[in-house]
């Protein structure tokens, strides 16, 4: 039996395994959100998902997901509505411009961009396209890639609800990565009931060994905690503007149990990424379950 065979094989009689790859392919549409959730949480955390005493960071979000159903949480969660209310809030000077939005990718006028942008879905998390140079844009490729993520229903792959009525669109931005040397770090700050408590780094995306998650505390003191990736063990230099971040996190966390909001910065100037209530949907395990308690702790429910 080749290997391809074997793999498919262990899937097909691993009950969890077969459950796991079923529901990534919305087999599971008809289940309602609790059973769901209960059972793949078993399988992404190796631990039963307690609804009634919820302690984990991992618990409390599936229990916000099934309880904290603000109608504001669809506009936040989409890549392009949220700019508006951002900008409201902060200044549209730290929203990142947006070249265009389109309901199909046939319809996107490409003589129109500029020779570098970022496509990208207003709905899922991974449907972008990074285009360099327009003259080497194999554009096939970014459409397979769009159509595809364009297809996906983001809230039946974890039922975080605010995807669940998002409008399924394409847009455009402009590409931040030539003005910080291809080399843009995601700063995540990690709010909780409307205050920063820790934030996170995403390095080294495209790089051989993979993504690098490194936790901060507020004093920008690297934390041991580690969630599904290693952490970097190269030193990350704490952004110029972290203070201003960290003010203006509060400002859009204000009144939310949970939210992890997204910056960048860009020669020295802060520009919003995006905002996500259930990071890795809640199934992302930690290296210590010590850790998994501690952020729980941080998030206060009301219930």
């Amino acid at each position: 039996m080749s290997g391809k065979l074997k793999k498919i094989w262990h899937i097909l009689t691993d009950r969890d395994k077969r459950f796991a790859v079923l529901a990534y392919h919305g087999f599971y549409k008809r289940m309602d959100d609790e059973t769901y959730l209960k059972r793949l949480f078993k399988i992404r955390t190796g631990y039963n998902l307690n609804l009634d005493n919820p302690k984990t960071f991992n618990e409390k979000l599936q229990w916000l997901k099934l309880n904290d159903r603000n109608p504001l949480y669809t506009q936040l969660v989409d890549k392009y509505a949220v700019k508006e209310y951002v900008a409201n809030l902060l200044g549209n000077e730290y929203i990142i411009p947006t070249y265009g939005v389109w309901e199909k990718f046939d319809d996107i006028d490409f003589s129109q961009l500029p020779n570098q942008f970022v496509l990208k879905c207003t709905h899922d998390s991974g449907g972008i396209v990074i285009c360099k140079d327009k003259s080497k844009l194999d554009i096939q490729k970014a459409k397979k890639i769009l159509d595809k993520a364009l297809k996906i229903d983001f809230y039946l792959l974890g039922r975080e609800w605010p995807y669940k009525n998002v409008k399924r669109r394409i847009i455009a931005e402009k590409y931040m990565g030539e003005l910080s040397g291809d080399s843009l770090t995601d700063y995540k700050l990690m709010c909780f009931n409307g205050k920063v408590k820790c934030t996170f780094t995403c390095t080294d995306r495209n790089v051989p060994g993979g993504l690098k998650v490194t936790f901060f505390d507020n004093s920008w003191k690297k934390l041991p905690i580690e969630r599904h990736y290693p952490s970097d063990s190269k030193k990350i230099e704490k952004p110029q503007q972290f203070e201003q971040m960290k003010s203006m996190a509060e400002i859009l966390a204000k009144d939310i149990p949970f939210v992890r909001i997204d910056f960048y910065e860009v020669q020295g100037k802060v520009f919003f990424g995006e905002m996500t209530f259930y990071p890795g949907a809640g199934f992302e395990e930690f290296s210590k379950i010590e850790y998994d308690i501690e952020l729980g702790n941080m998030i206060q429910l009301n219930r």
